[in-house]
């Protein structure tokens, strides 16, 4: 199979949607690999790499497209894009899709067959390949909240950790899937007033044997979430429903029972977020003030830290990958249920129920063969 990675083009976007490595993996098994020029320098990866790996380096964004049967990526296509999709390609990808109709409606009309990252689902309901990204989101989450409590960025100026004889910054997390443990640990590690908020008592219960007495864990209701957002220095949203929008948990009219100066960092922001006055920024202006509250919803978080995140997310992309090109996506998605469930548009349909239901659109069950 021929198999493109092209250079990530959404502002500030570093990632890569392979190493090396796994150029050298695919070879291996016989694939061709067409990598954009350039597209790995950002994470610290160059093209000469790639070339001893076995790729073929091409200098246009066009030819690794069309000269591809299926293209990995990282990021959702951006517009400039969208002329690359058609039916006969296979794109292998974040599409997060139910906060993006205009995305959706250029998928469906170019009959691409689009397999999204974040709706893989194992059968424990676990998400693998948005695991590592959660995974650095959550962390990345703490760090970018210190900052946007600093008064330069429009933060009541208080330091997440406190001092002997001043108290720290009480932190409040929604959602304690990947992205909210992970954000946990490192606020607790910092000293922090932490308390966490989930619908799951078996995940409170989970975190209460890893926190023991070191955060607050509350059963996510309408009261214990307005009092927690309430009282917060920052907030973590981190709530995630597979495949659909996020639940605005946060209104307008609670923001405006903050207190001045307080942060929100909604990880949530790729499907929506979890306030509703969130709205996706960029690495290059990543905050905004509404209500008196910093807000930080940068829509691709990992971007950041792109060293990290791309070899955290090829560590878990690879085995699909490598499943895709050697059988075919037909006969891969037929032999792997969870591989499957990752099938958001097929022909010009959409074959993601939760998806279909957050944009008002027909859902297709994807039918093999």
């Amino acid at each position: 199979m021929k198999i493109g990675i092209p250079r990530e083009i959404k502002p500030r976007e570093g990632r890569v949607a392979m190493t090396p490595a796994g150029i050298r993996t695919l070879v291996q098994h016989g694939h061709e690999v067409l990598v954009e020029k350039g597209a790995g320098v950002g994470s610290c990866m160059p093209d000469a790499a790639y070339k001893q790996a076995g790729a073929r380096i091409i200098d246009r964004a066009k030819t690794v497209w069309s000269d591809s049967e299926m293209v990995v990526k990282v990021k959702e296509p951006v517009e400039p894009e969208y002329s690359f999709l058609r039916k006969d390609l296979v794109l292998f990808t974040y599409l997060h899709l139910a906060a993006n109709e205009k995305l959706t409606n250029e998928l469906l009309a170019s009959k691409v067959t689009g397999i999204a990252y974040e709706t893989i689902q194992l059968d424990d309901g676990s998400l693998p390949l948005l695991i590592p990204m959660s995974q650095v989101a959550g962390r990345l989450a703490i760090q970018m909240g210190c900052a946007c409590l600093e008064s330069h960025h429009g933060g009541k100026g208080i330091l997440l950790s406190g001092v002997p004889g001043v108290r720290p910054a009480r932190v409040t997390i929604l959602g304690a899937g990947i992205a909210g443990l992970n954000a946990a640990h490192l606020a607790v590690g910092m000293g922090a007033q932490v308390t966490i908020l989930d619908i799951s008592q078996k995940r409170l219960n989970y975190l209460e044997d890893i926190f023991h007495s070191r955060a607050e864990l509350l059963v996510a209701n309408i009261e214990n979430v307005e009092e927690s957002v309430i009282n917060a220095d920052l907030v973590i949203a981190s709530v995630l429903i597979p495949g659909a929008k996020a639940p605005h948990l946060i209104t307008r009219e609670l923001l405006k029972k903050m207190e001045p100066g307080s942060a929100i960092v909604d990880i949530a922001i790729d499907q929506g977020g979890c306030a509703e006055t969130s709205r996706p920024t960029t690495h290059d202006n990543p905050t905004y003030i509404e209500e008196g509250i910093v807000h930080y919803c940068v829509a691709n978080m990992p971007g950041a830290v792109p060293k990290t995140s791309t070899y955290a997310l090829t560590n878990a992309t690879m085995p699909y990958v490598l499943e895709l090109a050697d059988k075919g996506w037909k006969r891969a998605l037929q032999e792997n249920k969870p591989l499957a469930l990752g099938l958001n548009v097929l022909k010009g349909k959409l074959t993601n129920r939760k998806v279909a239901e957050a944009l008002g659109k027909t859902f297709t069950p994807y039918k093999e063969g």
